[in-house]
């Protein structure tokens, strides 16, 4: 066969499996009603946790539904249902509320624990293809996540299906979290080591230098005394203080080079003269965030920290922010 018409034909097979999905997640637009809402109040009112529960790729599925729900404010955790048969039914609790899924509605694995979860009292929402299946009959809410075809060309393989299950999980998730007013600071608690979580969890404080490392000179120092400092601790920048730590100036690599344009007299010359008046400052418990925010918009690379009374407690540069990940 030719490579060149082979490859069209490979696209073109990929286009149309996107098509079908994409057709399949529309079609759920118009599908969702009373009973969406009803399954929307169901795990707001939940005083326990969410129970996902599915066989085989809807059990897949289930598992990123319950990661969603966890990380965006509504407590769950995936079950594997041929394990709950076997003690893992013990994690379930009185409060929780169980989301099976399961595409045929008559997987024996679920439909064996569903009296269980009837005796626990747990409200039980379906998500099927079949409305007339017993997991739908036998659920309290039912969402239908049919499909025309699979998006498999055998109309065999789990495919178009199971992304409209996904879609149907994500719009409960992101419902729900919009209705509990969740916000970028709530997401970020529960994704400390992810870069949104850095960047809303991370203050000025956990970032700057502080104590030994901290360059700091008085106005009356000599220029190369500056440097020395300046070098020394490696920043980029000297902060200039009077005798009760306050801040009189900054000394940066700007200012060096704009004293050299000047050929001031380096040998004779005092932080005084070369200096930066009125600097940009932060706050020890200003979001690290705030940092990058001031330094892009003033294009300088490095801020000096105050406390309350104005007295110098810190310093950092654009590099300190990159090492803690918050740009």
């Amino acid at each position: 066969m030719n490579d060149a018409v082979d490859s069209k034909r490979l696209i073109e097979m990929g286009r149309e499996a996107l098509r079908i999905e994409a057709r399949a997640v529309a079609a759920l637009v118009d599908r969702l009603g009373t009973d969406f809402e009803q399954a929307c109040h169901i795990l707001l009112a939940c005083a326990g946790r969410v129970v996902v529960s599915g066989m085989g790729k809807s059990g897949h599925i289930g598992g990123k539904i319950a990661a969603t729900l966890a990380s965006t404010g509504t407590p769950a955790f995936f079950l594997h249902p041929a394990e709950a048969s076997h003690g893992d039914l013990g994690m379930v609790a009185k409060g929780d509320v169980v989301l099976a899924i399961s595409y045929s509605g008559e997987t024996t694995e679920l439909l064996i624990i569903l009296p269980l979860f009837k005796r626990m009292d747990a409200p039980l929402i379906a998500m099927t293809g079949n409305p007339q299946s017993t997991l739908a009959r036998e659920a309290d809410v039912h969402l239908d996540i049919s499909v025309p075809a699979e998006a498999c060309p055998l109309n065999l393989a789990p495919t178009a299906s199971t992304t409209a299950t996904l879609a149907m999980g994500d719009a409960l998730a992101v419902a729900l979290l919009k209705h509990r007013g969740f916000t970028e600071a709530d997401f970020a608690r529960s994704h400390p080591g992810g870069t949104l979580g850095r960047r809303l969890l991370l203050h000025v404080s956990d970032v700057m230098r502080r104590g030994d490392d901290l360059p700091i000179v008085r106005p009356d120092a000599p220029l190369p005394e500056g440097l020395l400092e300046m070098s020394r601790k490696r920043l980029g920048l000297t902060a200039v203080v009077d005798g009760e730590r306050r801040v009189v100036g900054i000394f940066t690599d700007g200012d060096l080079r704009r004293a050299l344009d000047r050929r001031v007299d380096i040998h004779h010359s005092t932080m005084a003269d070369v200096m930066t008046l009125s600097p940009r400052t932060i706050s020890p418990g200003e979001l690290a965030a705030e940092a990058v925010l001031m330094m892009e918009k003033h294009s300088i690379n490095g801020l000096l920290v105050l406390d309350e009374s104005g007295r110098l407690v810190g310093a950092l540069n654009v590099h300190d922010l990159l090492r803690a990940g918050v740009m």
